[in-house]
């Protein structure tokens, strides 16, 4: 089913509305829409580091200037006790990342090894439908010793498009992100790799700091455009990773490292970006880290 036919039928059942997406819907109007692009701010669940009830730990990352708290899925918590703390805080949970993308990949040969990921993700995009948000965060494939390129490419795609059913059913969306998995290496192939699925809920959870080993974050944001439905934003010296390096190179706070963040959210208003959240994926604290990483973020937030 193409982006347009999904749509058209989905205009036709009942309920259609509560079906797709604020980003979906968003995205369909997107070329009328002129309004100044803005983003909340997210962060991990795992980056609060104070020993505090889940409750206090959400009305934290709240009192800090955070709107948003991204966990990881399927989950370990209690749903009812999520809800209860999400209703009690007023912090939103927009996202999940599921956590069985990386040891049970979707490009993996064995047949029932992706099996196992699609289920979990399956899972996955009905835990954040129970919890009020509509992206669920996905490693799309894995490029190694025993798995090719061309194998990674094309067994993901078939894995991704199984995915589909699970998406339509719950109505939430499947976000493809950028890690270093020696896969989708340009903006070009990564355009492509969702060009080729053609439907209106799998699309792209970009990672601004996981480009600057090898590209400008800016390039692929023009590039993939409407694609993005989510933006995780950590740093990345390149000076640390050459000297000291390859992972050293994550070891920098934000406005510290290679982003040129003047230019980077020229670009996100420039596809006049709808997703409508920039989610912190760095190494987390206590209060005091957790306060300074939201003010360096509201300072990104104003290039806008």
């Amino acid at each position: 089913m193409n982006r347009k036919t999904f749509i058209r039928s989905a205009a036709l059942v009942a309920g259609a509305a509560t079906i797709a997406p604020p980003t979906l819907k968003a995205n369909v109007s997107q070329a009328k829409d002129t309004c100044k692009v803005t983003l909340k701010k997210g962060l991990g669940f795992g980056m609060i580091k104070e020993d505090l009830s889940l409750t206090d730990k959400f009305k934290l990352v709240k009192d800090l200037g955070f709107d948003g708290v991204e966990l990881n899925s399927p989950l370990d918590l209690n749903v009812s006790e999520v809800l209860e703390a999400k209703e009690k805080s007023g912090i939103e949970l927009p996202s999940v990342v599921n956590k069985d993308h990386w040891k049970k990949p979707l490009s993996d040969p064995d047949p029932e090894v992706r099996k196992a990921c699609i289920q979990s993700v399956a899972q996955s995009l009905q835990d954040v439908k129970d919890l009020g948000g509509d992206t669920v965060l996905v490693v799309p494939g894995v490029v190694n010793e025993n798995v090719s390129y061309e194998q990674a490419y094309n067994t993901a795609l078939d894995s991704v498009r199984e995915l589909i059913p699970y998406a339509e059913k719950t109505g939430m969306q499947v976000a493809l992100e950028n890690v270093w998995n020696n896969f989708l290496l340009s903006p070009v192939e990564a355009k492509r790799f969702v060009d080729d699925i053609n439907h209106p809920l799998i699309g792209w959870y970009f990672d601004i700091g996981n480009i600057l080993r090898y590209g400008w974050p800016e390039h692929w944001i023009k590039t993939l455009n409407s694609r993005i439905m989510k933006l995780h934003i950590k740093e990345f010296s390149r000076k640390l990773m050459n000297e000291k390096g390859l992972w050293e190179g994550f070891k920098v706070n934000l406005l510290d490292g290679d982003n040129n963040w003047p230019v980077v959210m020229k670009a996100v208003s420039e596809i006049n970006h709808r997703g409508g959240w920039l989610t912190a994926e760095v190494s987390g604290g206590d209060r005091a880290h957790l306060e300074d990483i939201s003010k360096r973020m509201d300072k990104i937030i104003g290039y806008l």
